[in-house]
């Protein structure tokens, strides 16, 4: 069905001057505004360990030292600095590169990590139980999850491994910038079928040739039809992700939330980590790793930092167990 289908989607909205507005940035706005009116939500029905105005300060606070500041260390640390192929040379050649979250590089692990200390301080400062306070932001975290890949696939970005037969496969022209795609052999091919139907694009200098390219596919289709035959047909893993990761995820905790409102602090959050864990394990068989494989060919690193949440999520239900003579609230 879509196995010819070259994406084409452009990651801005729209440009006025420099100032670019991002689907990618939407969605993080997307993913705070859902979160902030779900709690408020939940509070107001007395499920969840805060005031309703307090939602807003929470989701804000979250938003800066949870997912910008955890997302964005997380990526600089099992992306960058532990990946062999990179390593600390990265960093110390441009430290200012962390810094640069509009050049892309933000860690769902990573995140998710920050949001366990944010949350653990912010219960001590309000003098609020911290797994009661997780299990809140754990059953609208989902909403974010949803819209963050989303965004990946409006990017373009994050794209899955090749899946021939498959008939609702698509083609990524990323791959052609990409060195462990088989695509990125083609590039110089593609480039030159391109220039023959969009001849400004042969004037393009070499460091530029390929966003040139990318900016060319979106606006024309001649552009599209002329690169087809030397992209392979992948499968499109963020939306496998938006879905798992995202839809049923939420649906499972909210439902958990409101079928058991006297539900044990930290039962929330301990679903949350296990099945997070076990959709992402299964999504990654089809996602192309977007770092240095742990095991080649068997675990990625997406993978391989999915099973020690599996670990918190024993600690978490174990707590819930330990407490579950105890009302929620």
């Amino acid at each position: 069905m879509f196995a010819t289908y070259v994406h084409h989607l452009d990651p801005v909205l729209f440009q006025l001057g420099k100032f670019a507005l991002r689907w990618y940035g939407l969605a993080y706005l997307g993913g705070f505004l859902g979160g902030f009116l779900l709690l408020k939500h939940l509070a107001k029905r007395g499920l969840w360990v805060l005031k309703p105005e307090q939602a807003g300060d929470f989701i804000a606070a979250a938003a800066l030292f949870g997912v910008f500041l955890g997302g964005r260390l997380g990526y600089v640390l099992f992306y960058q600095i532990l990946d062999p192929a990179r390593g600390w040379h990265t960093i110390a050649e441009d430290p200012l590169s962390i810094f640069r979250v509009w050049e892309g590089g933000m860690a769902s692990h990573g995140g998710i990590l920050g949001l366990i200390l944010f949350t653990w301080f912010y219960s001590r400062r309000k003098k609020v139980s911290w797994t009661g306070l997780g299990d809140g932001l754990c059953v609208v975290a989902p909403v974010g999850l949803f819209f963050g890949r989303i965004a990946n696939f409006i990017n373009g970005e994050l794209y899955g491994r090749v899946a021939h037969g498959v008939s609702w496969a698509m083609k990524f022209p990323l791959a052609l910038n990409d060195m462990k795609a088989p695509e990125f052999l083609r590039f110089g091919e593609a480039f030159q079928a391109a220039a023959e139907v969009a001849p400004e694009l042969a004037n393009s200098p070499d460091r530029q040739a390929f966003e040139n390219l990318l900016a060319a596919n979106r606006q024309l289709p001649e552009v599209r039809q002329a690169i087809e035959p030397y992209l392979e047909p992948r499968h499109p893993s963020q939306l496998y992700e938006a879905a798992l990761e995202g839809l049923l995820l939420f649906a499972i905790l909210w439902t958990v939330r409101l079928k058991f409102p006297k539900a044990p602090h930290g039962l929330l959050t301990g679903l949350f980590f296990g099945l997070y864990a076990l959709f992402r394990i299964f999504a990654e068989q089809f996602r192309e790793p977007d770092a240095s494989w742990v095991v080649e060919g068997v675990v990625t690193k997406g993978q391989f930092l999915s099973f020690f949440m599996f670990l918190f999520a024993a600690a978490f239900l174990f707590k819930a167990w330990k407490g579950r003579a105890k009302p929620a609230l």
